[in-house]
């Protein structure tokens, strides 16, 4: 199964206003786990950013001068994303950005069935406790400190170890293994006293093994034992 973890950079809050790209970030992964194969891509808007967004993510529009617009890198992006799932945190932030931009481009849109939003997830999981990302990572033990500001590539990182968390983490059969040891104690303390007690003696027996050879004096002994049974069976 190939889903691809994403997260997007804009010039504001509202795509319905008109505001745009300017950076994604995105990882794929095969039955939940990175491939290390990554898309990044910085996006010249062709308008100003305003100041708060400016402030998350401290993008400028001097460093987007020289970067391709989103018509350039269309197609890429929709190759790497293909036909597959994206995890996004708040989808509908990112995919109304991704959707506006394909209208413009007269480009067929994606449904939001495409989408796995990890923010719901959390919600549904976590109810009442804060879900942004810095707060998963806080919550799944998942280091954040390079993460100064807001970056696609960055923030998909970490939303790709949050996912694991969310799904259960990277050790899905640790619950099996758990049950399974819990059956066999159960199955440990039912055992009858007959099994009971011959484990016991089985216990017993091998304490009092011995792991050297008869001595000379022994054997001796042995023999003068044997020689007073009269007609013994095994010389017959």
């Amino acid at each position: 199964m190939r889903e691809i973890v994403l997260d997007t950079e804009t010039t504001g809050i509202s795509a319905a206003d008109g505001h745009r790209i300017i950076e994604i970030g995105a990882l794929e992964l095969v039955n939940h786990t990175p491939t290390g194969n990554n898309l990044h891509l910085y996006i010249n808007p062709q308008r100003d950013i305003e100041d708060g967004a400016f402030a998350v993510h401290g993008i400028s529009s001097e460093f987007l001068a020289d970067k391709p617009v989103f018509a350039d890198i269309v197609e890429q992006f929709m190759q790497f994303v293909g036909e597959d799932q994206m995890v996004i945190h708040n989808a509908s932030f990112d995919m109304a950005f991704i959707n506006a931009e394909l209208a413009r481009l007269s480009l067929p849109e994606y449904p939001m069935s495409r989408a796995v939003d990890t923010l719901a997830m959390a919600r549904k999981k976590f109810p009442g406790a804060q879900a942004n990302l810095n707060a998963l990572c806080r919550r799944f033990e998942i280091d954040n400190s390079h993460r100064d500001l807001h970056g696609a590539l960055v923030d998909a990182d970490l939303l790709t170890e949050v996912y694991i968390e969310l799904l259960g983490g990277r050790q899905p059969n640790l619950s099996l293994d758990v049950a399974r040891t819990e059956q066999q104690e159960q199955q440990q303390a039912n055992e009858t006293p007959i099994a009971q007690s011959g484990f016991s003696m089985r216990r017993d027996a091998a304490k009092f093994s011995r792991s050297h050879m008869p001595s000379d004096a022994e054997l001796s002994a042995h023999e003068g034992f044997l020689k007073e049974i009269e007609d013994p069976i095994w010389k017959r």
